[in-house]
């Protein structure tokens, strides 16, 4: 049926889903997309803020720390201040190194950044003076940090065995598709040092450098050639790498009167065993256990894991735990203790839980002080609304990449204030209508449409001057800015779903 003449764009919008089929169906949709949303956005503790930052190592061998400094670390600065974009530059001159680390103002493009450091290094390596090595350049970001730290402990392990076991689940987990970075802190690594007698060597014309040098050839791996057969290609390597203290000892380092001379018959010392530890864990288990003293200190080892950018860590820390609990007897000896001591994931999770549960009290509170005010019929359709205009807000935020956290789920809880304004404010004044005297005898869709259309333009005026004043806050520059847009987008898309289903939804349930 076509509108009536005369309704202006709020009234056309209430007449054409009043009676509409397609309501209910809208209704459905957007409440299945908003659980799809949270279903699928990634959880995190804190906001993604986007400050590109590089690390550059540059080595000069021999040099002192002043003189890195000046011939290498100065003009590196210098230069790379000429790179778009560069916010700080910080550098540290040591011994024979030299490193930098330069910062981008927040919000730069992480490639853009990477790229032109990359380009701005190469293109004047040729000013680099003499001796000094190729820049290593390693990008940094927030999702370095890590995200989960597993602590590998026990009374009758040791550091070395410790760092073993560790290596071994360090190999397990790095495989998963979320993990970027893996990292064992402690323990002391496996080592097997060669202690040359200098007797022995003379007595067969040898020295410490070509001793290294041949095991540095020997302990490699090469492309050695490839050949064709039967329609199918075959590529050969050659050398192999040392896998056990007998394979060092076999490797031949000279030959002296046509005989040759193995490691062993020149090494004083070689032993396969632990190296000196350059961190210390230390785990303390304050209540104690089945046969373990409370207060007492263990040797321990600290896996830490970082999630790559843009995945649930929530999701991460869950799978960490299970592909952990399933190596144990395997992997992981069953009287070794792993304890979480860090799971960003799962105080992220709860964390939403939090504000979750926190957002729906807040919109039941609402609609029970509409109820008092206004009426229980009142309340039903705020109370349908509010759902609506949070999942399609929801949407909104998996749509512009951000993650549920507790700037996000803030930005959700401060809109409820404001949305349930424009669909009080139609429901009140439909059911004004609908008691008026000269109303009786109407159809109800058609008083419905009237009452909208009375009060769609001081509703849109009213939304989009709310907008007005909470927009503005997105395009705060500085560390703030991304931190805190979620805020002023949440807020000002769910206004706006909220005009729209105060216009469509409010009139259909009322």
């Amino acid at each position: 049926m076509p509108p009536p003449k005369g309704l202006r764009l709020a009234g056309r919008i209430a007449h054409s889903f009043i009676d509409s089929k397609l309501t209910p169906l809208v209704i459905v949709a957007a409440l299945l997309l908003g659980a799809f949303s949270i279903l699928k956005t990634p959880r995190e503790e804190e906001p993604q803020i986007v400050v590109p930052m590089l690390d550059v190592f540059v080595q000069m061998p021999g040099a002192s720390a002043d003189e890195v400094a000046q011939r290498v670390s100065l003009p590196m600065e210098k230069l790379l201040r000429e790179v778009p974009g560069v916010e700080y530059i910080y550098s540290i001159s040591h011994p024979g190194v030299s490193m930098l680390v330069v910062r981008f103002y927040v919000g730069a493009k992480e490639e853009d950044a990477i790229v032109q450091t990359y380009n701005k290094l190469y293109s004047n390596f040729d000013c680099i003076p003499p001796g000094v090595s190729q820049p290593i350049i390693k990008v940094r970001s927030i999702d370095d940090v890590p995200i989960m730290a597993l602590t590998l402990w026990g009374k009758d392990y040791d550091s070395y065995r410790l760092r073993r076991i560790a290596g071994e689940l360090e190999n397990s987990l790095k495989p998963r598709n979320d993990v970027s970075e893996t990292k064992i802190i402690g323990g002391q690594p496996r080592e097997i040092p060669v202690v040359l007698d200098t007797q022995r060597l003379a007595a067969y014309g040898l020295t410490p450098g070509s001793i290294v040098g041949q095991l540095q050839n020997v302990n490699s791996r090469g492309h050695a050639g490839s050949f064709s057969r039967d329609n199918r290609e075959f590529q050969v390597e050659a050398g192999t790498f040392f896998t056990s203290l007998e394979d060092l000892r076999q490797v031949v380092v000279g030959v002296h009167v046509g005989r040759p001379v193995y490691l062993r018959d020149v090494a004083e010392k070689l032993e396969d065993g632990p190296a000196e530890a350059n961190t210390y864990v230390l785990f303390a288990n304050a209540r104690g256990g089945a046969g373990q003293t409370a207060g007492a200190d263990y040797p321990a080892v600290t896996i830490t894991l970082s999630k790559r950018k843009g995945t649930n860590a929530t999701d991460i820390s869950e799978r960490v735990l299970d592909k952990v609990n399933a190596l144990r007897g395997y992997v992981l000896p069953n009287d070794l203790n792993v304890t979480v001591t860090r799971n960003y994931g799962e105080t992220a999770k709860d964390k939403s839980d939090e504000l979750l549960k926190h957002l729906l009290i807040a919109t039941l509170s609402v609609t029970l002080l509409i109820a008092l005010a206004l009426g229980w019929r009142e309340s039903g359709v705020v109370l349908l609304a509010v759902p609506v205009t949070l999942a399609l807000t929801l949407a909104v935020f998996y749509l512009y990449g951000y993650t549920l956290n507790r700037v996000t789920l803030f930005a959700l809880i401060f809109s409820i204030g404001i949305l349930v304004d424009d669909a009080i404010v139609v429901v009140e004044n439909i059911v004004r209508h609908f008691r008026l005297p000269e109303s009786r005898g109407r159809s109800l869709s058609e008083v419905a449409v009237e009452a909208v259309d009375e009060v769609g333009n001081p509703t849109i005026l009213a939304t989009f001057a709310v907008i007005g004043a909470i927009l503005p806050m997105a395009f705060v520059r500085g560390l703030m800015g991304p931190y805190m847009r979620p805020i002023p987008v949440g807020a000002s898309a769910a206004m706006l779903f909220s005009l729209m289903v105060a216009f469509v939804v409010s009139p259909w349930a009322a």
